[in-house]
């Protein structure tokens, strides 16, 4: 693990309190200029790494953004992922279910979109949208027409997270790395981005009725994401908390995050076999007699 997103890893089997890690720390940079330079330096290697990853075409990364509204994951998937190859990565996002969705497991609607072999998989928000706002509103899991006795387990957040962990660890055996980041904002800052969607036109758009509707159930969500991230962070699929309250640093340690991973695999070359050489060194003839 690289030194600077270590802290930020929850480690397997540790209880979260969200009040306890940070939302802002002292940026890892001086300046602007010096921001630009490492974020450059950090999605050039992540290129690199990716050109690879397709190359071998035998692993694929998973990298799973969770957060409070306003948190910056558009942002951070933007500037992050701007160096890689657009054919090498598929971002996906995940809103209200439809009715169709709704029809099925909870895994299924996000299973159809796993990166393939040799690409970088992106899910804004994912499979634990299930343990998190349907938990703050149990009005949502009414709408997944449960079994009555599954709908009214006194253990179903926990069996969800058991189905999560298995889930994570098929795909680990099966050469998909997940790596998941909450990017973690405190509620001060997210007035004030809220503040500053309504009085900058040019962020009117983003502004809805639901995101000041949410903020009541702050600490419901907490809570929510405490026991998610606790029972769900993993050596194969661990999670990071990533102080958000700062743009900047957040995109940094999240390309740091991805980079680690990949980094991780172990990325080579495919060898080339004597018969593959002696084709190349064939065709190379071919075209120098054309």
């Amino acid at each position: 693990m690289k030194s600077g997103i270590k802290d930020f890893r929850v480690k397997a089997g540790d209880a979260v309190d969200l009040k306890a890690w940070p939302t802002r720390i002292d940026p890892p940079y001086a300046t602007k200029t010096e921001y630009k330079k490492s974020l450059a330096e950090q999605v050039e290697k992540l290129s690199n790494l990716q050109e690879l990853l397709f190359a071998t075409h035998s692993n694929a990364l998973l990298v799973i953004f969770q957060a409070m509204d306003t948190a910056g994951k558009d942002g951070a998937i933007k500037h992050v992922m701007s160096g890689v190859n657009p054919q090498g990565c598929q971002v996906f996002s995940f809103n209200h279910p439809s009715a169709t969705e709704l029809k099925h497991d909870f895994l299924w609607r996000t299973t159809r979109d796993l990166p393939e072999r040799g690409k970088i998989g992106i899910h804004n928000r994912s499979y634990y949208e299930e343990v998190l706002i349907v938990r703050v509103h149990p009005g949502i899991l009414k709408a997944e027409a449960l079994p009555p006795h599954l709908e009214d387990d006194s253990e179903i957040w926990k069996k969800r997270f058991q189905s999560i962990l298995d889930f994570e660890s098929h795909l680990h055996r099966n050469g998909t790395r997940v790596v998941k980041i909450f990017l973690h904002i405190s509620k001060d800052e997210q007035r004030e981005r809220l503040l500053a969607r309504i009085d900058e036109p040019a962020k009117n758009w983003k502004m809805q009725v639901g995101d000041i509707e949410e903020r009541k159930y702050w600490k419901q969500y907490r809570k929510a994401y405490e026991d998610c991230i606790a029972s769900t962070s993993t050596r194969e699929a661990p999670w990071y908390v990533v102080p958000a309250d700062d743009k900047l640093t957040a995109r940094l340690l999240v390309s740091k995050i991805i980079v680690s991973a990949m980094e991780d695999l172990e990325l080579k070359l495919p060898e080339l076999t004597g018969e593959k050489t002696q084709e190349l060194q064939a065709l190379r003839k071919a075209l120098l007699e054309q």
